[in-house]
């Protein structure tokens, strides 16, 4: 059997990870990287540390608005599934290169099996909630991480073609954490390549989707709050938005806010484990958090996954100096009983999925 795996960005290379070391001992697998993420810190280091095999395609394809980059990454996807005619096409999470690889697999009439499937934020004015409704409708298989997702899919009438499997970034968090334990595995560079020491204290900071970026206004925000705290806080900068952050903090005066370059998935894992509590706009780094029972606060207007919001455990706020602040001094209770991603074992459930197909 022969799957083609399509995927471009950072929590899509950790759910490879946990995913492909059992598939190819399975079947064969081909592995397509669009691009999508083309930093070396936010791409070939997780080949690196997580001993993904590297990729059979690299595509290269990435910037521009949604739809060039998804009307390249398609007709780049259409030319390798014609060429490598594969079983099943297997897509990750609600990327542009998702919906690429979905809309090219199933006008060739190739089986789509999407994980992550079901996740809603119910708006249309956030481009991922669109990549995620489409490739559901279109694939064959719909392979959820939480009973949300589920429930979801079910009101769109697609629960027949629907699994619970549990989440690949939970198995992969279990499976690499011994890797991230060590204070060693840390690199923490700040943009002149210098070695950053990590202070006993941190809040840990990642802050990345466009709407928190932008402008100067919500990132102010984000920062007074932050620098505020009564400890450092540690923030790997995505790389279009460095000259901001830098600019900010430089104007403002932001001494307790550290700026390093983008760290890789065992760092960022280190970092989430060991700080006083999270601020994230990232989907994979509140689960991740949550994983790690570490309190945390969303910087977002929708509920991604609202298991992690059970007790305090993740809280939303705007960017608002004031509401962070306010949410961060709530204190959480995390039940250790309770297991909405499943059990550490989604990877071989799906494995089990593709191979029935």
């Amino acid at each position: 059997m022969k799957i083609l795996t399509v995927a471009g960005a950072r929590p899509q290379f950790i759910k490879v990870a946990a995913v492909s070391r059992i598939l190819r001992t399975k079947a064969t697998e081909v592995l397509v990287h669009t691009g999508q993420h083309y930093d070396a810190n936010m791409s070939d280091i997780f080949f690196e540390e997580l001993d993904i095999p590297y990729p059979n395609y690299n595509l290269g394809i990435s910037g521009g608005t949604h739809g060039h980059m998804t009307g390249a990454m398609l007709s780049a996807i259409e030319d390798i599934l014609i060429i490598e005619k594969p079983d099943v096409l297997l897509v990750y999470g609600d990327t542009n290169s998702t919906l690429a690889a979905a809309l090219a697999a199933v006008k060739l009439q190739i089986p789509v099996c999407h994980v992550e499937a079901g996740n809603r934020l119910g708006t249309f004015s956030n481009p991922e909630e669109i990549n995620r409704i489409c490739t559901d409708h279109v694939a064959t298989l719909l392979l959820s991480c939480t009973q949300s997702g589920m429930d979801f899919l079910k009101k769109e009438n697609l629960g027949s073609r629907s699994k619970l499997v549990g989440d690949p970034m939970y198995d992969a968090f279990i499976y690499y954490g011994e890797k991230s334990a060590n204070r060693a595995v840390c690199d923490l560079v700040d943009f002149s390549g210098k070695k950053i020491d990590i202070p006993e204290m941190y809040y840990y900071l990642t802050c990345h989707r466009e709407e928190n970026t932008k402008n100067d206004e919500a990132l102010k925000e984000i920062f007074i709050a932050m620098n505020s705290l009564d400890a450092l806080t540690i923030y790997p900068v995505h790389p279009r938005n460095k000259e901001r952050a830098e600019r900010l903090c430089y104007e403002n005066n932001f001494k307790n806010i550290i700026l390093a370059q983008p760290v890789g998935y065992l760092t960022s894992i280190y970092l989430i484990k060991h700080a006083k509590k999270v601020v994230s706009d990232s989907g994979g780094v509140q689960r991740e958090a949550f994983f790690a029972k570490k309190p945390s606060v969303t910087i977002f207007d929708y509920i991604g996954w609202p298991e992690t919001m059970v007790n305090n455990c993740n809280i939303l706020s705007k960017a608002n100096a004031t509401e962070i602040l306010e949410k961060l001094s709530i204190n959480p209770c995390f039940d250790d009983d309770y297991k909405p991603f499943g059990d550490g074992h989604a990877s071989e459930k799906i494995v089990k999925e593709l191979l029935k197909m």
